[in-house]
């Protein structure tokens, strides 16, 4: 890989890692339900009306909007609003891999490697390792493995719809996820809350919006995009894991945020078990990485 795109792989990381320090800063503006909404709706447009139509069939945009859109950004931000940690949420995500997995055995028909499965069992028990500290958390740090389970479920979903352009299709998953996220919002939050919110933006609620929509969707998912079809997944998709570090590492620096030794232990295993489970794997399930 040349310096360029390499230092191009490590941006692209730190942008999704901090991401989830801005998601904390975002959540103190808006509930968790119209920050999601509001995200992909800015994500979505204008870009919908200058990319073109996604390249694959509507009903595996519409899939990934349900899955990876509205369920899996809905259960990790109601777990960071519910007191799960920034960058422990960077880390505990990574256990995506381990349904990603369970999922393409079930849905796909695959069968795993034996190194695969020892990878994934590694992983497991680090995320398992983690949680033994979460006391009151736990609510809240379950919420977020449930939104891990959602993004199995979007990569195997992604896996069959194959889109030759991730950034063209992250824009329409998107523009689908916004329009429920907005009525889940009124139903869940309330139009009074919502208003609220709306009233009571400020420029670091608009500054967090045009990160986590402008920044970590479209420029993340383009930079990564262009290093996936110059080098393969195979040569990229193992960057991803340095998204929890730039995660744990700016929670620590702009949130305060303790790294406990327990974590650490955890997030190695994490970490290392998801990297053993990368061998060989498959190029499609890789490609969706962004928090």
């Amino acid at each position: 890989m040349r310096a360029r795109d390499l230092a191009l792989a490590v941006a692209v990381a730190a942008i999704w890692g901090i991401n989830f320090v801005v998601i904390d800063i975002g959540l103190d503006h808006f509930p968790p339900l119209l920050f999601s909404a509001l995200r992909f709706g800015l994500a979505a447009f204008p870009a919908v009306l200058l990319v073109g139509r996604p390249q694959v069939p509507w009903r595996w945009v519409a899939a990934v909007a349900l899955t990876l859109g509205v369920t899996k950004f809905s259960l990790l931000f109601a777990g960071m609003a519910g007191g799960m940690p920034a960058g422990l949420s960077s880390l505990v995500l990574q256990s995506q891999a381990v349904f990603t997995m369970l999922f393409a055995v079930l849905f796909l028909r695959e069968r795993p490697r034996a190194v695969q499965i020892a990878g994934l069992a590694l992983a497991a028990a680090g995320v398992l390792l983690v949680a033994t500290r979460m006391g009151a958390a736990l609510p809240a740090f379950l919420l977020v493995i449930g939104a891990a389970v959602a993004w199995g479920l979007a990569n195997v979903a992604t896996r069959q719809a194959a889109p030759p352009d991730s950034l063209r299709f992250m824009v329409w998953v998107s523009a689908l996820s916004t329009g429920p996220l907005l009525v889940l919002s009124l139903i869940v939050d309330g139009p009074a809350a919502d208003l609220a919110a709306l009233r009571a933006i400020n420029v670091e609620a608009v500054l967090a919006l045009l990160y986590i929509a402008l920044i970590s969707t479209l420029a993340g998912f383009a930079g990564w995009g262009f290093l996936l079809r110059r080098y393969g997944a195979a040569t990229v998709a193992p960057f991803s894991m340095l998204v929890p570090f730039f995660g744990m590492a700016s929670a620590a620096v702009f949130l305060g945020e303790r790294v406990h030794t327990v974590d650490v232990i955890g997030g190695t295993l994490v970490v290392g078990g998801v990297l053993l489970g990368l061998v060989r794997t498959r190029p499609a399930v890789l490609a969706n990485v962004a928090p």
